[in-house]
């Protein structure tokens, strides 16, 4: 039996949420509900002691902020440049698929704006296609290798650069439900969250025959905890010393020249129901819609439990958005997903049809429909 959050529209099966048995509330609205007795003013100074601390007056890079060309870049690097007065490296991992013009324009006006230089890797797209194709298949989680990347670059340039301090942003284990429950500000062990977790070493991803090698891995490599200790990284989350709302902080990067989906009215998703988060890459999206097989939740889910620990709908509301856009898969980045990968229309369905997770769907007529969703009679 599924259970959801009362509070939010949250179900237990996402990895790593926790509901209360007395209470029926998720993990995630309770970290919600502890950030409201926390002093933010306190953890802002202990921000600027960190950042006095890493400080340098030779002209180098201060830090490491990693980013995407995001709301949450924009803040991230407002609060490092503009209010903590740090000399940042912002990092970035250049999309597999294809950019929206509004992702390619947000992540120039990022550098612009706040006069950084930004170091991009772009990857292999041969190797990356192998690994996208064979995660899909067998792990049903295709941007595995894209996001691996994202973990392992900055700390790789951090490195390789001499810098000591990164900054991250929000802890998304701790903000949305995962398996990392612990507050903490370090983000050292954020390479065991549920989006990158060790799927049997890099030796997994190896081909002979499509000629993948160790050599092509290079990219995907964390430090280890004795390199990272020797090269004294001190990885951080921001969202510990600053109250995290991705509302917030897209109303702030609007003051700096970021703009959404309906700012130049580039694309009407299909399932989602904001139009500024994760807007940058059109493809990367058929990843996030295989939560829904898997899980029995997507996008919508997520964002509407946001919207209600956030106070902005009731819970009757995000239970509509729910059940009006979770299923869908938008088109055009089905297409964009098929054009990287060489599937077929109907070869992509066919692979999805192994992950429906048969506890949680029944196909009726050729359709897989949920036995338990949250509007229905075995809601909490």
């Amino acid at each position: 039996m599924v259970q959801f959050c009362n509070k939010c529209v949250m179900p237990d099966t996402r990895p790593g949420l926790v509901i209360d048995p007395e209470t029926g509330i998720c993990s995630a609205c309770r970290h919600a509900e502890q950030k409201e007795t926390i002093n933010w003013q306190d953890r802002q100074e202990y921000l600027k002691f960190i950042c006095d601390e890493f400080r340098r007056d030779d002209g180098y890079y201060d830090c490491i902020v990693p980013v995407s060309g995001g709301k949450d870049s924009y803040f991230a690097t407002y609060i490092i440049k503009e209010k903590m007065h740090m000399n940042p490296l912002l990092v970035s991992v250049s999309n597999l698929f294809t950019t929206t013009k509004t992702g390619e324009y947000n992540l120039r006006n990022l550098g612009d704006v706040f006069g950084c230089d930004i170091l991009s890797l772009s990857l292999n797209r041969k190797v990356a296609r192998h690994m996208v194709r064979k995660a899909f298949e067998e792990l049903g989680s295709p941007t595995w290798c894209y996001d691996r990347a994202i973990y392992t670059w900055p700390m790789q340039v951090a490195m390789k650069y001499n810098i000591k301090l990164i900054i991250y942003g929000e802890n998304t284990s701790y903000e949305y439900g995962g398996p990392l429950h612990k507050e903490t500000f370090s983000a050292i062990d954020q390479i065991n969250n549920d989006a990158v977790k060790d799927v049997g070493g890099l030796e997994y991803w190896l081909d002979e025959k499509a000629d993948i090698t160790m050599k092509d891995m290079q990219p995907y490599i964390f430090p280890s905890q004795l390199e990272i200790a020797k090269s004294d990284l001190n990885p951080v989350y921001l969202s510990f010393f600053m109250k995290w709302s991705g509302y917030h902080n897209m109303v702030l990067a609007k003051e700096w020249g970021f703009k959404t989906l309906d700012d130049t009215s580039e694309w009407d998703r299909k399932g989602y129901i904001e139009d500024f988060d994760q807007i940058d890459s059109l493809g990367y999206l058929t990843h996030i819609f295989m939560k829904y097989p898997k899980f029995g939740h997507c996008r919508a889910t997520d964002v509407a439990s946001i919207w209600v620990r956030e106070s902005g709908i009731t819970r009757e509301e995000a239970i509509e958005l729910v059940r009006e856009h979770d299923h869908l898969l938008d088109p055009r980045a089905l297409y964009d997903f098929l054009s990287f990968t060489g599937y077929t229309d109907s070869e992509f369905w066919q692979i999805v049809d192994k992950f429906y997770n048969r506890d949680l769907f029944d196909n009726i007529n050729g359709n897989w429909v949920l036995k338990h969703p949250v509007w229905g009679k075995h809601a909490w």
